[in-house]
């Protein structure tokens, strides 16, 4: 009986140790893929030093410039989202508003909680008239600052002094199409 029961336990080892092995590799290559992944904060620092070149390309009015070394940024780290407020203030030097609001966007898209993104997508979006929307990115920042802050002051001074003239001007004289009759014979 003894022996029975010895050739059993060796049986059951040998009909669970692959089950054993399998899962044992399976856990190892799992672990070991998590670890090497960098964290959600950790951004590229080669893409925060480009972003920096590029804001000074900028401040030295190179635009194109400092477009093409923030691209170059998001190239090494698209999670970058400082990148993409780069590209949006490039944009708005340039006379782009729709190209700054979607730049704006695609920050807020990787922290939707980004004061500086909604404060300056709010600012463009006065310039293009959309005064109500700036106003949801200004609840939003008074949301998330609890106190007075600098991007809730200077959104609420952009909307306070509303869209351009020219901006105003078009949307006072904007025609209206009138109905014609129709006479069939």
């Amino acid at each position: 009986m003894l022996e029975d029961r010895k050739e059993t336990v060796t049986e059951l080892i040998m009909r669970f140790s692959p089950l054993a092995i399998a899962i044992s590799l399976t856990l190892a290559t799992v672990s070991s893929g998590v670890h090497g992944q960098r964290g959600d904060d950790d951004i590229n620092p080669r893409s925060v030093a480009l972003v920096e070149a590029g804001r000074a390309a900028l401040a030295d009015g190179d635009a194109q410039r400092a477009a093409d070394l923030v691209e170059s940024a998001l190239a090494v780290d698209p999670r970058n989202r400082d990148g993409f407020i780069a590209l949006a203030e490039i944009s708005e030097a340039n006379g782009l508003p729709g190209k700054a609001i979607r730049f704006y966007r695609q920050a807020l898209t990787i922290d939707p909680n980004d004061l500086a993104a909604l404060e300056g997508q709010g600012r463009v979006l006065v310039s293009r008239g959309a005064v109500e929307r700036a106003r949801r990115n200004l609840v939003r920042i008074e949301a998330l600052c609890e106190i007075e802050c600098a991007e809730a002051t200077t959104l609420a001074a952009a909307i306070a002094s509303g869209p351009p003239a020219r901006m105003a001007a078009q949307q006072a004289v904007a025609p209206v199409p009138e109905a014609e009759e129709v006479i069939t014979p």
